[in-house]
């Protein structure tokens, strides 16, 4: 036994734009045949969707530090500023030299030397990346900090030529200087790359006021200088980091909730696409700012309609939903419920669709929009009597259930009554008459029973062709049906039997009933009755017509409705069971009036594919 599960049809639409979802429903997702009308205006790629609800949340760079990681676009534009800043100490100190000089407080050829060489270099590496379009190497999303190349190149070189002007001239004031690597260091750096940048600069300047003590200059003096600039650096280096570490928790907070919405636009997209239920945002004017693919198919009459924006003014048949909205704006109350209205489409097309109409006001600019949900009142009709169907289902089953004892009781009651007077050919017939009736209320009980709710179904793997062939058979037979050329019975069946999953009881039922449907109505002759068995694709197609009179209009209406019968004796529920036994099984039946005469039940099957062609295809 092979169980069949077959999988639903998707849709698929255009973006939304990530704004929160007023009203939220579950999509209803079904799949029929063909021309059932059931989905929407095309196929949904589940590879999308898949990658919307599975898409991993981004993460966080991890640090070695307390200060956290700011992102590498961060760190760039820091580094770019810094440079900047660089390029700026670089050309005054340039110019503080040159006016040294100028004043007759002649600097060292060495100091000059130094400070030509760090103003060439700190104004190359600001100008050349901007000149060749960024040239830096890019810093990790996974490391803090600077790369290895910006570091040399920037706070590598400040410590570098500091310390040799720092030793070079003892006496200058260059030790201010520092503070400028150290800065950069404690923004850009871990905490402890940081400190070791600080660290370096104090030592160098220790050095030097010890070695100008050993050479007998006043020591106290310089060491008490050196010992405040060190100190002055660690702090500047330890503010800095707590800044950018407040600055790296703030923006890892501010790009998680951008992505935790990202993640929440994604799904009010999906979920509004999905919707069976038309979704339209439009502002006071007509304006549509979007729509969902529902509103588009309800919009439209067979045509292609982008997702937004486009105007209700431009098409005839969408004017009643400008009036609509701007009633609706305009103070007039518009009910919970929503109201109809009816969309002409010219040539006869209408749609009756049921509106309902959310407001929303963005703080912002002060633009009203409002959110318009459409539902096609046909599709509405259809659910409710589905409803009122299931309900009536269900309450027939248990008066069937309570019927079915006295029934039992009635008919042995009869047959001893028939036993004792067998002699009397008025109660004979009258016993007969009880008896009649009473298989006609088992039989209506059997096919209430048949229908009701709840009941799961036996769903075996069946080569149908040879089953229609001796189904056919035993109804000709049944039937007593002329053989040779005068049966009025015709197969027309495919060599190939094709594979479905059902109950061969319920297929049994299904094919009898239509058969004993059209012989009654068909007109006497020859091939009057045909079967037809046709593979269609993913489908089976078992039909019946039959050379008879087209059923009238008001009839067909009601054709597969319970307790509808044009016959005096007729339950009204044979057509009723097939219909609810195929749809079961994932089918559908429909009735076709075709121009040569015929009518035909049309019943759609699922076609299973064989283990070893699946197995093949994949």
């Amino acid at each position: 036994m092979h169980r069949v599960r077959r999988a639903p049809a998707r849709q698929r639409g255009a973006a939304w734009p990530g704004r929160p979802v007023l009203h939220r429903r579950a999509p209803r997702q079904s799949r029929g045949p063909p021309g059932s009308g059931r989905g929407g205006p095309g196929e949904r790629g589940p590879r999308r969707r898949r990658a919307v609800l599975t898409r991993p949340a981004r993460r966080m760079p991890n640090s070695d530090t307390s200060q956290g990681a700011i992102s590498a676009s961060t760190v760039q534009r820091l580094y770019r500023a810094f440079m900047g800043a660089r390029a700026a100490l670089g050309l005054a100190l340039l110019a503080t030299q040159s006016i040294a000089g100028l004043m007759g407080s002649r600097p060292t050829t060495w100091a000059a030397l130094f400070s030509l060489i760090y103003g060439v270099q700190v104004v190359l590496a600001w100008l050349l990346p901007r000149w060749f379009g960024g040239g830096a190497e890019t810093p990790s999303k996974d490391r803090a900090g600077l790369t290895p190349s910006q570091f040399a190149s920037s706070i590598g070189v400040d410590l570098l030529l500091f310390s040799l002007l720092q030793i070079q001239d003892p006496g200058g004031s260059f030790g201010a200087l520092f503070f400028m690597p150290a800065l950069m260091a404690g923004a850009l750096q871990p905490r402890l790359r940081a400190l070791a940048c600080a660290a370096l600069p104090s030592l160098v300047l220790l050095s030097v006021s010890a070695w100008a003590v050993l050479n007998g200059h006043d020591g106290g003096l310089r060491i008490s200088q050196a010992g405040l600039l060190g100190c002055g650096l660690f702090v500047v280096t330890l503010l800095a980091n707590e800044i950018a570490g407040r600055l790296a928790r703030e923006e890892r907070a501010a790009r998680g909730s951008l992505e935790y919405a990202r993640q929440q636009a994604d799904l009010n997209r999906l979920v509004i696409e999905e919707m069976e239920e038309g979704v339209i945002v439009a502002d006071r004017r007509g304006l549509v700012r979007t729509a969902n693919p529902a509103a588009r198919t309800l919009l439209t009459e067979g045509a292609s309609l982008r997702a937004g924006p486009f105007r209700l003014d431009t098409t005839t048949a969408w004017l009643p939903l400008l009036r609509a909205i701007e009633q609706a704006f305009s103070g007039a109350p518009w009910p919970e419920a929503g109201r109809d209205l009816l969309l002409d489409f010219g040539r006869g097309s209408q749609r009756s669709l049921r509106v309902r109409m959310r407001f929303t006001l963005r703080p912002l600019d002060g633009d009203d929009l409002c959110v318009l949900f459409l539902e096609d009142n046909r599709l509405l009709e259809a659910r409710n009597r589905q409803e009122k169907l299931a309900a009536m289902g269900r309450m027939s089953a248990g008066i069937a259930h309570e019927i079915r004892n006295p029934l039992t009781a009635i008919a042995q009651a009869n047959a001893l009554l028939a036993e004792d007077h067998a002699q009397d050919p008025r109660l004979e017939q009258l016993t007969r008459m009880v008896a009649s009736n009473v298989e006609r209320l088992k039989r209506l009980v059997d096919d209430v029973m048949e229908v009701a709710p709840g009941i799961a179904p036996v769903t075996l793997t069946l080569a149908v062709a040879p089953l229609v062939r001796e189904y056919c058979a035993d109804w000709a037979a049944t039937q007593r049906l002329p053989g040779g050329d005068a049966n009025p019975l015709r197969l027309e069946i495919e060599r190939d039997s094709p594979l479905i999953g059902f109950d061969p009881e319920h297929l049994r039922r299904i094919l009898i009933n239509l058969l004993d449907n059209g012989l009654r109505h068909a007109h006497p002759g020859a091939g009057s009755l045909r079967v037809q068995l046709v593979e269609e694709g993913e489908w089976v197609r078992l039909s019946v017509l039959s050379h008879a009179d087209a059923i009238p209009a008001e009839v067909e209406r009601h054709l597969f409705e319970p307790f509808f019968s044009t016959r005096s004796r007729g339950s009204g529920l044979g057509l009723y069971i097939c219909r609810e036994l195929c749809e079961r099984y994932g089918g559908r039946i429909d009735y076709h009036r075709l121009d040569a005469g015929l009518n035909e039940f049309r019943v759609l099957l699922p076609r299973l594919v064989p283990p070893s062609l699946e197995s093949h295809e994949r």
